[in-house]
């Protein structure tokens, strides 16, 4: 326990510090030809020998994607520190792999930045868009409530540079302060959310890490299901231990009798135990459920 608080605080330190330069140009986008093939920036699994539109989530096929490269991102409290139980103002500054500010961002679902905020001991979930300053930081204001570690989660695309799923830490102080290991036991019932029910179905029914699960969600009621910042659904996984973050949107959606499923294609990192939350929109109404879904180690 002693070594992993180290390890958070020393994360929390870091992300803290002007990042290093990389000295590597950016690598340009091939360019158009007969022989380019288009690829979704979010779904690179997902191409085609043809200009157009990801099936999936949406996106521009693009001609091909630059390397990627990490685009940090540092935050900043109003107050300092942070105190649990009131606002907290976060502005959000993102650098280019140079160090120099990012000026221009895509538009990804409907948003150019997504964020996510979940505590330590997974009970507190936030899917959140930031608004754009004059001078090109992201402000939000967001409650944290109660004392603890909490990751923070940056969605967002760089013009010329690849998605981003950047991950910080903020420490929360106030009384009852800890850290410690978050230990969900397993947790696939059926959901009740603000007017859906959700059930979880998978393929195979025992998850392996580092293999492909199908996950497939169904729906009741089917009717009034709509998509939500343009797509069907939105998944965010988190480990037992918040090292592995997963953003994750549908593979594909049918609808069998009786409700809607909505099916998106998993691989779990590692053994252990991950909360998995998934929101769904019915009728202008966003729904949020979790389900902890546990992974075994193929034997």
């Amino acid at each position: 326990m002693f070594r992993f608080l180290i390890a958070l605080i020393a994360t929390v330190l870091i992300a803290q510090q002007p990042p290093p330069s990389d000295p590597t140009p950016p690598v340009q986008a091939a360019a158009e030809g007969p022989d380019v093939e288009f690829v979704c920036p979010m779904d690179p699994d997902v191409r085609s020998k043809e200009p157009g539109k990801c099936p999936r989530c949406g996106m521009k096929l693009v001609a091909g994607i630059p390397d990627p490269h990490e685009y940090p991102v540092r935050i900043s409290t109003k107050p300092r520190p942070p105190k649990a139980g009131a606002p907290v103002d976060l502005t959000f500054r993102i650098d280019d792999p140079k160090g120099k500010p990012v000026r221009d961002f895509e538009i990804v679902h409907e948003k150019l930045f997504h964020l996510f905020i979940i505590s330590q001991d997974l009970t507190t979930f936030a899917h959140e868009h930031p608004v754009r300053q004059p001078d090109s930081t992201f402000q939000y204001r967001f409650t944290f409530p109660k004392p603890g570690l909490y990751r923070v989660l940056s969605d967002f695309y760089p013009k010329d540079g690849t998605p981003q799923l950047m991950a910080n830490s903020l420490l929360i102080p106030g009384a009852g302060f800890k850290v410690e290991t978050a230990k969900p036991a397993a947790d696939l019932s059926p959901k009740h959310a603000e007017n859906i029910d959700v059930d979880l179905v998978m393929e195979p029914e025992q998850p392996i890490s580092g293999q492909k699960t199908l996950m497939f969600f169904r729906i009741k009621p089917n009717d009034g299901i709509e998509q939500y910042l343009g797509a069907w659904g939105h998944m965010m996984a988190a480990s037992w231990d918040l090292i592995d973050m997963i953003h994750q949107h549908p593979f594909l959606v049918t609808d069998p009798e009786g409700y809607k499923q909505i099916q998106f294609n998993m691989i779990f990192p590692r053994e252990g135990v991950y909360r998995v939350w998934v929101q769904f929109q019915r009728k202008g109404v966003v729904n949020t459920v979790a389900f902890n879904v546990p992974v075994a180690v193929l034997k």
